[in-house]
């Protein structure tokens, strides 16, 4: 079974949009959902015709990666998927996820993301620095991998949390999300940690999900300290460090 874990952040029209994708997808592959609602705005409370699991509603929002790692902990299926509300699944991408994870050195398996025009997002970079973040500021190299639409399956450094499978001993093993981060940098810092215990991060452009973005960092001026915080954190703790083999 896969569990995937759903938050709600005040995105109702986009959880049930979701929702609907993932109750088609149901019949070809067990599902089992745990959506949480961190506020009360917007709140899904059921889920649709076709979908089993869990609603939990938070009394107080938390982060990230706090609601993932407390969905997942109660988690049924042996394989746990993190999904953002405003990823939509016009097609069953997870045969291809599964058959790539199958292989017991791959500890984490993305999807190609897709924008709703169908051109191919940056979701898969290099490890960031700060020189790293500098050119990419400056509109030089952001440190995304190139690659096209149904390429075989490749190692990157890491993904965007927007949409992960692992198998639920490897979340277990490290520990999960490191919930000091809000909002940003979790990803980043889950993929160095999975290196670290000799585990892959496998991108497979042979899966595809269609992402509506926000970027909120760009826009309000709280999201940017969020954002700034969590680089700081990630550079104090694996910069200058060797994460990925050579």
């Amino acid at each position: 079974m896969l569990s995937i874990s759903i938050v709600n952040h005040g995105h109702h029209d986009h959880v049930i949009a979701l929702l609907e994708d993932l109750a088609r997808i149901a019949g070809k592959t067990p599902l089992e959902i745990i959506l949480t609602n961190n506020i009360p705005a917007g709140a899904v409370t059921t889920l649709p015709d076709g979908l089993a699991g869990t609603v939990i509603n938070n009394p107080s929002p938390v982060g990230f990666g706090h609601n993932h790692n407390k969905a997942l902990a109660q988690a049924m299926g042996d394989i746990v998927c993190v999904l953002n509300p405003d990823i939509r699944l016009p097609y069953d991408p997870f045969p291809n996820l599964l058959a790539a994870l199958h292989d017991p050195c791959v500890g984490l398996v993305a999807p190609a993301i897709l924008s709703a025009q169908q051109q191919l997002e940056d979701s898969a970079r290099r490890f960031p620095t700060p020189w790293s973040l500098l050119q990419r500021r400056l509109g030089g190299n952001d440190g995304r991998y190139r690659y096209a639409r149904n390429d075989e399956p490749f190692a990157v450094d890491w993904v965007a949390g927007m949409f992960m499978l692992m198998r639920v001993e490897t979340f277990y093993i490290i520990n999960g999300f490191d919930q000091r981060y809000f909002l940003y940098c979790e990803d980043i810092d889950l993929c160095a940690r999975l290196w670290r215990s000799g585990q892959s991060v496998i991108l497979c452009p042979n899966a595809a999900a269609i992402h509506d973005a926000r970027r909120d960092s760009h826009r309000k001026l709280k999201f940017l300290r969020w954002h700034v915080a969590s680089y700081a954190r990630y550079f104090a703790t694996h910069w200058l460090r060797k994460i990925r083999p050579a």
